[in-house]
């Protein structure tokens, strides 16, 4: 299983390669992807599309987009209580994963622009590290 998650991240690494974004932002998401892959995967799913009624999607996500910096609070320290995606709320509790900073920029730049997102505006390090509880 995890030779095919890694085949697909290595097929979505190309593609990202061959893309006219930034060199920048294509490496932050190549290791956004890995991070995913290790810690978002299990509930969000390989699709980003959550579980209904469970976990939220974040494939085609209003809430990512439109709440970068509650979006990245919740990686980065974790979320509960009552969010609304897409026209659906979810109650639910994430634990924080214990990412550094410059890992919550990957896997938020990979997240942000996966799935039929896209963000233009790089998430950085120092970004994230302004962010509090």
């Amino acid at each position: 299983m995890k030779l095919l998650y890694l085949s697909f991240f290595s097929f979505c690494s190309i593609i990202f390669t061959c893309s006219a974004q930034s060199s920048e932002l294509d490496s932050s998401m190549e290791r956004g992807a890995f991070i995913y892959e290790d810690f978002c995967v299990t509930c969000h799913l390989p699709s980003g599309e959550g579980v209904e009624n469970v976990y939220p999607p974040i494939a085609k996500s209003d809430y990512l987009m439109n709440n970068r910096e509650a979006s990245i609070k919740g990686i980065k320290y974790g979320q509960k209580g009552e969010i609304t995606v897409n026209g659906k709320t979810y109650n639910g509790y994430m634990a924080p994963m214990g990412l550094s900073d410059d890992e919550v920029a990957d896997v938020m730049n990979y997240i942000t622009n996966s799935w039929g997102n896209k963000n233009d505006n790089l998430v950085t390090e120092e970004e994230v590290s302004k962010i509090e509880k």
